[in-house]
């Protein structure tokens, strides 16, 4: 039975995401760089863990072959991994620029080169994450949809080179959902209720809804999907919020 990676999996979506899939039966690698974090989450689960350096597509590739080595394949890789910056372009300096852009879309690209490797032979699927703000205009998101929007783009063009192997590439774009990056937004009452009206349903989203999306994209079930761009983001990337 192959398993499926998940990068960033001790992050809030990405923890989330790793219990419901063993809920379900699947087989993980847990994939991330704090290794306290990685150990207490692998031994919470009964699953196996592998600590790296993101910012090295080296070391990101070598765990997921041993990975794949030891469980007899992998054919589902998820990326987790993500980082938020909110401010204008010009009081945003170059090296938070190049942080933004190597925390989400150098691990994705990473994570896209590894997976075509890994999963030339039997096939399988890579599920990335972008963000509502990629698609619609929101002030003072520059960087962050930019290394987003990059992700999209990334993943139609994969999702185009290898469909001959059978590996799908499909994308989740969440809007503001309530995670420990996000709290200091929703957890004051005006930023939050000021966030949940950007929102056509009104309200915030839930880790548990993200992490239900990519269940479904990651299932045989579903395994004439590939190049989309699939938002849980209470229609905030292509609809009018409610007055």
């Amino acid at each position: 039975m192959s398993m499926t990676a998940i990068i960033g999996s001790t992050g809030t979506i990405g923890s989330v995401l790793a219990r419901r899939l063993v809920r379900h039966g699947h087989r993980l690698l847990l994939v991330g760089r704090n290794e306290a974090k990685l150990s207490a989450l692998s031994e919470e689960l009964d699953q196996p863990f592998a600590k790296v350096d993101l910012s090295n597509s080296q070391s990101l590739e070598a765990a997921l072959e041993q990975a794949a080595e030891t469980a007899g394949g992998i054919n589902g890789i998820v990326n987790c991994v993500g980082s938020l910056l909110l401010k204008s372009a010009h009081t945003t300096t170059d090296e938070e620029f190049r942080a933004i852009v190597e925390t989400n879309l150098f691990t994705a690209f990473a994570t896209v080169r590894a997976g075509a490797r890994i999963l030339r032979e039997q096939g399988g699927t890579i599920v990335l994450f972008a963000s509502a703000a990629a698609e619609i205009g929101i002030a003072n998101h520059e960087a962050i949809a930019a290394a987003k929007a990059g992700v999209i783009g990334l993943a139609r063009s994969a999702a185009a080179s290898y469909a001959s192997k059978n590996i799908r590439v499909n994308v989740v774009s969440p809007g503001l959902i309530r995670t420990e990056m996000t709290k200091r937004i929703w957890e004051s009452s005006a930023s939050s209720t000021a966030s949940a009206q950007m929102h056509a349903l009104g309200r915030l989203g839930e880790p548990e809804q993200v992490a239900s999306l990519v269940d479904w994209l990651i299932s045989s079930e579903n395994d004439w999907i590939t190049g989309q761009v699939i938002g849980v983001d209470g229609g905030l990337g292509h609809i009018l919020s409610r007055k």
